[in-house]
């Protein structure tokens, strides 16, 4: 078995690494040459984007990184992410983004698919940290647009074609213009046609514009929720995915929307768990403290995440107290549409 450039020219039914070689598969290579590609993946569910707990020094907390991903599995999320924005990716040194890497497919233990991100301002890096994502056996890879850099769409396209070329592991985008400054836009979309391995999009740019060109225009592209104000919005578009940072925290809570919206069908019950939600999503998403808030919600469960890396600092105890009484206010209703309890300690 080999890997191949020219994977994405199989569908077709040729192989334009064979036919220049000259040679014939069936003559020169029975039953001894395949070509390798990755399964699909369907992105299905909740994918919580795993904190990173600190002690109050900054080194990791590997307990509580271990209660994290065990308290997620328990509370039946569909999939982990380790090195997304949640995770403060930005804020680690390469050796230690590896090393989480390493820790959490140890941890993980194949309960669940886990999908490393790949987030840099240099394509050389999102490359190394895509190539050890496929050799520690990752289910998938993330694929963010270079922050900063501002690329044009058709650079987009090949910044991501290169990670994919050295993972080859079904790839979920992430675009999220409010952080990177630019949109993968049709060009970018379109360019990206030329691998099967891009089968999702976690869209993060708040435009339902956007929502319906995907949901129309590329249908292969599977939609994920990564607006969360707009996650019912998503789901009545046909996304089956959200990628929620909140699900850390309060995991009942999102797996209930996304069971009452994508698994029943029953948009009148999703638009009353939405409408209980929308309170939280207000606190998260004011005055830039949105990794703070999750972090100290992961807390109130029972779960020390530790402060944020600087420059970020913890919430004030007034912030605190706002969060932990929306978070109750929510999870109470949630419970009484639902018959469901939403978990202790929130």
């Amino acid at each position: 078995r080999r890997r191949c450039p020219w994977i994405w020219r199989c569908s077709t039914g040729t192989c334009p690494a064979i036919s220049s070689s000259g040679l014939s598969v069936p003559t020169h290579f029975p039953l001894m040459f395949t070509l390798w590609k990755p399964a699909a993946m369907q992105f299905e569910g909740i994918y919580t984007p795993v904190v990173t707990p600190y002690f109050d020094d900054f080194s990791l907390n590997r307990d509580a990184l271990a209660q994290t991903i065990d308290h997620l599995i328990d509370a039946g999320v569909h999939g982990l992410i380790v090195a997304g924005t949640t995770g403060e990716y930005y804020a680690q040194s390469s050796e230690e983004r590896f090393d989480m890497m390493k820790l959490a497919k140890e941890m993980i233990a194949g309960r669940r698919p886990l999908i490393i991100g790949t987030g840099a301002i240099r394509t050389e890096d999102s490359i190394a940290y895509a190539a050890a994502a496929r050799e520690l056996g990752a289910d998938a890879i993330l694929i963010a647009t270079p922050p900063y850099a501002y690329p044009t769409g058709r650079e987009i396209a090949l910044h991501a074609l290169a990670i994919d070329r050295a993972a080859n592991l079904p790839a979920m985008l992430y675009n999220y213009p409010g952080r990177m400054s630019v949109n993968m836009d049709e060009e970018t979309l379109d360019r990206l046609g030329r691998s099967p391995n891009f089968c999702g999009i976690k869209e993060s740019s708040g435009d339902v514009n956007r929502l319906h060109m995907l949901a129309r225009d590329y249908p292969h592209i599977a939609l994920s929720c990564g607006m969360d104000d707009q996650a019912l919005e998503f789901f009545a578009w046909g996304a089956r995915s959200w990628v929620c940072a909140g699900s850390n925290f309060a995991p009942e809570a999102h797996l209930a929307l996304y069971q009452a919206c994508v698994v029943e069908g029953d948009f009148t019950k999703g638009r009353a768990i939405m409408s209980a939600m929308m309170p939280l999503m207000r606190v998260l998403e004011q005055g830039g403290k949105f990794i703070q808030c999750i972090k100290h919600g992961l807390t109130l469960r029972g779960i020390d995440a530790g402060p944020p890396r600087l420059p970020l600092q913890p919430l004030n105890k007034d912030d605190k107290r706002e969060l932990a009484e929306v978070i109750r206010t929510m999870n109470t209703t949630i419970a009484q549409i639902t018959g469901i309890s939403m978990g202790e300690g929130s």
